[in-house]
């Protein structure tokens, strides 16, 4: 594998990065939070506010992976900071948060919550095709003492049929989901109204 100079890692031709919500909870974002070794180191840390999402080191076409800190909007409150630093826009959540389920224990491990990146200033943004899913554990004590998180961020293709004003009955799938292929995160190919929310902790 090589590292860019952003330091994303760039896996050999042939490969690619494809965990599932559960990979990417137990194996990745707890043992992040838990200070332990991160699996191939593939996930970098990045404060994705201050980046518009086509900013983002890694490209424009695919799917990208991120550590962040949460930050809080206010001192003492509970809502996060969603506006980008630049004030070019905001990140808005958008229906439920879904639960993640680990497969042996058949508990609640962790959540996914959807957002969607909107150009301008709230409330009057421009929706873009900018969709991010956070993941946070369900383990609140643990979470709090880091605030980490993990993103994955992707471009919503134009010919999906699934509008994010109704994601309370129907959630954004990522762009070209294979049918999971094996229980590695990594499996080869044959080619190449605001801007803040409230936290449901």
């Amino acid at each position: 594998m090589e590292r860019s100079s952003s330091t994303v890692v760039r896996l050999p031709p042939g490969f690619r990065f494809h965990p599932t919500d559960e990979e990417l909870v137990a194996q990745y974002l707890k043992r992040k939070v838990l200070s332990y070794p991160v699996p191939a180191g593939i996930i970098p840390e990045i404060d994705f506010l201050r980046h518009n999402p086509a900013d983002l080191p890694g490209g424009s076409e695919g799917e990208r992976y991120f550590f962040n800190q949460r930050e809080a909007k206010y001192h003492n409150g509970s809502r996060s900071n969603r506006a980008t630093r630049s004030g070019s826009g905001y990140w808005k959540a958008s229906g439920k948060d879904k639960p993640i389920i680990g497969s042996r224990s058949n508990q609640i491990i962790g959540f996914k919550k959807t957002l969607v990146f909107y150009q301008g200033k709230p409330p009057r943004g421009t929706r873009t095709d900018w969709i991010m899913h956070e993941y946070r554990l369900a383990n609140d004590s643990m979470a709090m003492s880091t605030n980490w998180v993990l993103c994955r961020i992707f471009k919503k293709k134009r010919n999906s049929r699934v509008d994010v004003e109704f994601m309370d009955h129907a959630e954004i799938e990522r762009p070209g989901t294979p049918p999971p292929l094996s229980e590695s995160s990594c499996v080869t190919e044959n080619s190449d109204d605001n801007g803040e929310e409230v936290s449901s902790q």
